[in-house]
């Protein structure tokens, strides 16, 4: 049975809002919004619902999720696969997705080098043989630079209607706040930690003494991990099997980066060639009645450049011209739109990433477009 439905049925009455787990995930998130981790694994993943959120958090890179039951993580796993549009406008970050069917108790070289690592409502599903491993495993081995493990608060239990010793059958046991933070304190003293203690779930009114409904220690590790201790004892077997990876669509990927910025240089392009030709078109109109000058004022514009004379224009100016049937426009005046900009970096990498893809002047100064195709298509 999910363990977020089971908890609604017994907070029902109390009625948080949002539910009880929605508050944790979102402690999640705005913990993820201060700090900033690349990599985050969730211990205890279960249907993936907080991976999916987290998926969202632009800084995070790296998302792992890790759960004893395999059946679980599949039923929804697959919200955590790119959607077509993250095929069609690819993000500027890299992100991978990967879920590991496998126990907290042992270790695995997969679930090294995270910055953030969280425990929701995890420990009390552990058996005493499990939580006794627990902190070797998650502060020990992985040694993250942030862990958060949230856990019910048994003090706050007589105020659930219908729970009579624990809230979930699966729960191994229940901690007041006294017992969490007593174990929370050593484990960071242990392995080098500190901890700060909060909790989600407001007591109704006059009953405050409680505390919260869960309970959360957040860990912060107090000395950066030095290379040596990184390595030291980590075993180079793996013994979780992956049941799931995703890698997302990125721009830092040379083939999406290539194709997005070829559509970008062609729609920027287009929108250039449209507004010269309207102008050119309206220049046309306006001495339309006096046909000497409608020749002298339009026609030298479309037609009067020697293909020498439109590469010096090119070179000498951003402005875009037509000689002939042929729209030119300077690669350098598409490169100074912010976009096209943002994603080349440099005119050198742009003049790369379009050659072979997009229409060139023979210096490969500017992009070329025939103008029959304009006048077909009005």
């Amino acid at each position: 049975m999910d363990k977020n439905f089971q908890e609604e049925q017994f907070t029902g009455i109390i009625k948080f809002t949002p539910p009880l787990y929605k508050q944790r995930y979102q402690f999640i998130k705005d913990l993820v919004g201060k700090y900033k981790p690349k990599k985050v694994a969730d211990l205890g993943c279960a249907d993936c619902t907080l991976l999916w959120m987290l998926k969202f958090c632009n800084c995070i890179e790296v998302l792992a999720g890790l759960d004893i039951c395999a059946s679980v993580m599949k039923e929804k796993m697959h919200r955590l696969s790119p959607l077509p549009g993250d095929y069609l406008q690819p993000a500027e970050r890299s992100l991978t997705v990967t879920l590991h069917h496998g126990s907290v108790a042992h270790k695995d070289p997969c679930m090294l080098g995270f910055d953030l690592v969280t425990c929701i409502e995890l420990i009390e599903h552990l058996e005493q043989s499990e939580l006794k491993k627990f902190p070797e495993v998650v502060f020990g081995f992985m040694a993250p630079s942030i862990v958060v493990i949230s856990t019910p608060n048994s003090e706050f239990n007589p105020l659930l209607p219908g729970v009579t010793l624990f809230r979930h059958p699966d729960h191994k046991f229940e901690w007041n706040r006294a017992q969490f933070q007593s174990w929370a304190l050593e484990t960071a003293r242990r392995y080098d930690y500190s901890v700060e203690f909060t909790g989600v779930g407001h007591p109704l009114t006059g009953m405050e003494k409680v505390g919260f409904c869960t309970q959360i220690g957040v860990f912060v590790r107090k000395y950066p991990q030095t290379t040596e201790s990184a390595q030291s004892e980590k075993p180079t077997e793996a013994v979780y099997k992956t049941v799931f990876k995703a890698v997302y669509p990125s721009l830092k990927d040379e083939k999406y980066l290539q194709n997005a910025v070829v559509s970008e240089v062609i729609f920027t392009a287009q929108i250039i060639k449209r507004s010269l030709l309207d102008r050119l078109m309206s220049e046309h109109e306006e001495y339309n009645d006096d046909p000497t000058e409608r020749k002298s004022k339009f026609q030298p514009s479309m037609n009067c450049f020697s293909e020498d004379l439109g590469k010096a224009l090119v070179e000498k100016s951003m402005e875009p011209f037509v000689n002939g049937n042929v729209v030119y426009i300077p690669l350098k005046t598409i490169f100074s739109f912010p976009k096209v900009n943002r994603l080349c970096g440099t005119f050198e990498k742009l003049h790369k990433l379009i050659a072979g893809k997009v229409t060139l002047s023979s210096d490969g100064s500017a992009v070329m477009f025939n103008t029959e195709h304009e006048n077909e298509e009005n």
